[in-house]
């Protein structure tokens, strides 16, 4: 949710900070700008893509500068347009500031800078910093900073620059992510790892209340009583061609085509002695012993994720799985305990609503394990302990290879927790073994792409969609129904295929089709009565399911089928068909799968 990029070195060109800044484009925008200092102090900024501020800057992108900062801006305060796009400036235009977040308290901080004399030229809330900043500074950039940011209420994450100081980007954290490196003789920070690589591969990450002074050739950490803090320098073992497409159209269908490799980096040195094996669990083991209940919190597809975990630890032990979306938990009165076990699940290690919902836990004495896919992030950081996806970097704003390795990483956690407290036999070694092997099973789920968009072709022009499943097919259902949603702007809703006949019924008719999850599971009887049920209103019906099952023809012609496996495993087994439905929608309707709109990859704001 909006970026930010600084740079502060030498023979840098205003090149250098657009293609940083496009490494950000995934995050979901409406607008961008820079603001840089060369021979002069020059601010560009307009509406739309990066390639708008690409073509207006044609005739200057070989310009050196010293110190620039940029920004894609996902419009909150004020609507999407070339005033309003960041950076904004002070009066004097000696300063340009860029923000993440929301500024809560900027009505009232705004009102008293126009008493003084302040005047302001766009809505955003981003604009009352800069006049903050000037009216604190006298000479010192960094003093001038801390303190306006002691008046800010909110989260943030802002990069400062002035025309006086050639030399120093000043940046602060609260609530909103902010990396920072240095490399070949360049001082850079961003949103998130991705523009760094090009300069460096050793990072540090600000806390909240950190504050930063970034020079070409290092930094300096402080609070914000100005005192320097100490930070840890992390190494990121991925490099930039990780990020990029690699042949492919969209980074969501390379993503998606990485699902096998992403189970793959997921299981990597988990399985040992033929039992699942975490070495980052090793002294809480004796926590996870006689646990009774464990409670979940996340978001959107990391929900469904942990849905299918709590039905796979329920299903095979007596322990007690609650799962709640983390917007939600937050507000609540949470009935924890000291020593109580809460897994937080966020792709980004950002998200706002889990960060917050893990430090409620937090003070009622629960034990956070956190599933993350980036290293060094804050839930990383706030967590006792973190179980890494290591699906590499995933830049489409929907999450496809990150759900898959959430699900790896969910199954060998249940598997473990069944094994520490008894419940381990030779169904949890069969669940083990062919969790192990699903990478090739899974290619040969991709190598149906083609029969998926033709199926895709067929479709594309309705608008709405009803995803039903049952049991472990439910949360499919429910990422099916979303991954439609997201990319392809139709409506779809998901229920459990039971519910059909209380309501949703009313719904189909010719227009309104049908897609069934009903792999060859306990409940598949059960779910094909209600396809027929479904069916009998006329509504087209397309069935995952399968391969073997001659009885699905019996339904419909539109049949998409999966290797066998465990009935707990089909959820990561169809995971790659509903993404390339969607995907295919996407694309078949002309539509950019990777920047949805109204979306971002990172929510870092409620």
């Amino acid at each position: 949710m909006c970026g930010i990029v600084g740079m502060v070195g030498e023979n840098l060109k205003l090149e250098d900070l657009v293609i940083s800044l496009q490494k950000l484009e995934y995050r979901g925008y409406d607008s961008a700008g820079i603001a840089y200092l060369g021979d002069n102090f020059g601010v560009y900024k307009k509406k739309g893509r990066i390639d708008v501020l690409r073509n207006g800057l044609k005739q200057k992108l070989n310009d050196r500068f010293f110190v620039g900062i940029a920004h894609t801006r996902w419009a909150t305060h004020g609507e999407p347009n070339d005033i309003n796009a960041h950076p904004h400036m002070d009066c004097k235009e000696e300063i340009a500031v860029v923000h993440n977040g929301i500024i809560e308290n900027y009505r009232e901080i705004r009102e008293f800078l126009e008493q003084r004399g302040h005047i302001f030229s766009s809505e955003t809330d981003t604009e009352v910093i800069a006049h903050l900043v000037e009216e604190e500074f006298e000479g010192d950039l960094l003093d001038a900073v801390l303190k306006a940011v002691k008046k800010l209420k909110g989260a943030y994450a802002i990069a400062v620059v002035h025309k006086s100081v050639p030399d120093t980007i000043v940046a602060a954290r609260k609530g909103s992510p902010l990396v920072a490196g240095i490399g070949n003789g360049v001082g850079i920070l961003a949103s998130d790892v991705t523009p760094l690589l090009r300069f460096t591969k050793d990072v540090v990450f600000l806390e909240d209340g950190d504050v930063m002074v970034l020079r070409k050739d290092g930094f300096e950490v402080y609070n914000t009583d100005g005192v320097k803090q100490q930070r840890k320098i992390y190494h990121v073992d991925w490099d930039e061609k990780a990020a990029e497409k690699g042949g492919y159209k969209y980074f969501m269908y390379k993503e998606i085509m990485e699902d096998p490799q992403a189970l793959v980096n997921a299981l990597v040195g988990r399985v040992k002695n033929d039992r699942p094996f975490f070495e980052e669990l090793e002294y809480y083991e004796e926590l996870l012993k006689g646990a009774d209940r464990i409670r979940v919190v996340s978001c959107g597809t990391s929900y469904y994720a942990g849905l299918v975990f709590k039905y796979f630890l329920e299903n095979h032990t007596d322990i007690d799985v609650e799962i709640e979306v983390s917007s939600e938990f937050r507000y609540k009165r949470p009935h924890i305990k000291e020593g109580d076990i809460l897994i937080a699940i966020s792709q980004s290690g950002e998200t706002a609503d889990t960060l917050e919902s893990v430090r409620l836990a937090k003070k009622h004495g629960a034990k956070i394990v956190s599933i993350v896919n980036v290293v060094g992030s804050t839930l990383d950081r706030e967590s006792d302990v973190t179980l890494f996806m290591n699906a590499g970097p995933e830049i489409g704003v929907a999450a496809t290879k990150t759900y898959v390795a959430e699900l790896a990483v969910l199954y060998l956690l249940g598997l473990k927790i069944m094994e520490i407290n008894g419940y381990w036999d030779r169904e949890a070694e069969d669940i083990l073994d062919k969790l192990v092997r699903m990478p090739e099973l899974l290619e040969n789920v991709l190598r149906k792409d083609p029969q998926i968009r033709e199926l895709s072709e067929k479709y594309k022009n309705y608008r709405n969609f009803m995803y039903i499943g049952r049991g472990y097919s439910y949360p499919t259902a429910l990422e099916g129904a979303l991954k439609l949603k997201e990319i392809t702007y139709i409506h779809a809703t998901a229920y459990q295929a039971g519910e059909l006949k209380h309501g949703p019924i009313a719904l189909l008719d010719v227009d309104f089709p049908v897609f069934a999850v009903m792999p060859d599971d306990s409940l598949f009887f059960k779910t094909k009565s209600n396809v027929i049920e479904s069916k009998s209103r006329n509504a087209p019906v397309i069935v995952l399911g399968t391969e073997g099952n001659r009885s699905l023809e019996e339904i419909t012609g539109d049949i998409i089928h999966v290797p066998p496996t465990h009935e707990s495993l089909y959820p990561l087994m169809m995971a790659p068909v509903v993404q390339l439905f969607a995907y295919h929608i996407a694309d078949l309707k002309g539509l950019d799968p990777d920047k949805p709109r109204n979306l971002a990859k990172s929510v870092t704001v409620e």
